[in-house]
């Protein structure tokens, strides 16, 4: 399967083209990057010491040559490489987060002419974890106060967290309610008792955290934490080339990873 990385100069461009380079299934054919990035016209694998043979371009008819597009980038970035993708009939995998309600509209109409893995977080582990708050939830429906938690790196532009609203949307959805309704996205000043059912947001931005994610249900006398942690952005694209290989048998159609990991 012929792959094509967004952001190949950024650190997670970087960890899926190594990624993809040690899979014997898959190979890179496209690298793409912003116009002006510094790294275009090198070669993809040069961060590596490797030649691949394959030149960082902001081509975006490069994609041509490609059957997936991985990518992890800007909103803005991405709506437009999914134009391309459409154009030239390439499926791809969206890691990309803080997307509007407009563009969230924009992959899914893409999703009616190509395939689309689109997951706020591509870790198994993560997507575990968001099985098991659906169960927690559906048990302390009742007494408990929810909290969700997440901490990243300073270069995270984003808040809450993709993976944050994901954890918060289970418990939402395990409640019946939507999170819209009941979500507490900051705090400060007199802000009054809490309220029953709402679901309160906290963000750490700092440093070089990978990502942290923490939701509390906290009843009368105890309180039941289930968290997720990641040491490593290997997670993320280990993840991403599960989710091309899910896409090699699908035409059109939007997935998450909770349809990749259900195969």
């Amino acid at each position: 399967m012929r792959i094509a990385i967004a952001g190949a100069e950024g650190r997670m461009g970087r960890m899926l083209i190594e990624a993809v380079l040690d899979t014997a299934d898959l190979k890179l054919t496209v690298a793409l990057d912003r116009q002006g990035a510094a790294s275009l016209g090198d070669d993809a694998g040069a961060f590596l010491g490797r030649d691949t043979g394959v030149r960082i371009t902001d081509d975006l008819d490069a994609l041509a040559g490609a059957d997936c597009l991985i990518d992890f980038t800007r909103p803005e970035g991405t709506l437009a490489h999914l134009q391309a993708c459409v154009r030239h009939n390439v499926k791809a995998v969206i890691g990309t987060t803080g997307f509007d309600t407009a563009g969230k509209q924009a992959i899914r109409a893409a999703g009616q002419k190509t395939a689309i893995v689109f997951a706020p977080n591509m870790s198994v582990g993560v997507n575990a974890t968001l099985k098991l708050l659906d169960m927690a939830a559906r048990l302390l429906n009742s007494g408990y106060d929810a909290e969700v938690f997440e901490a990243h790196h300073r270069n995270k532009v984003d808040a809450p967290s993709g993976t944050a609203l994901a954890m918060g949307e289970a418990v939402a959805h395990a409640w019946g309610v939507s999170l819209d309704e009941v979500a507490d996205w900051a705090r400060h000043g007199n802000t009054g008792v809490r309220e029953t059912g709402h679901i309160g947001f906290s963000v750490v931005r700092g440093g070089d955290i990978v990502g942290d994610h923490t939701v509390y249900f906290c009843g009368t006398g105890e309180r039941i934490e289930i968290t997720h942690r990641s040491s490593s952005r290997a997670t993320y694209a280990q993840g991403s080339l599960r989710a091309a290989r899910y896409l090699a048998r699908k035409e059109f159609g939007l997935f998450d990873m909770q349809d990749v990991l259900a195969t």
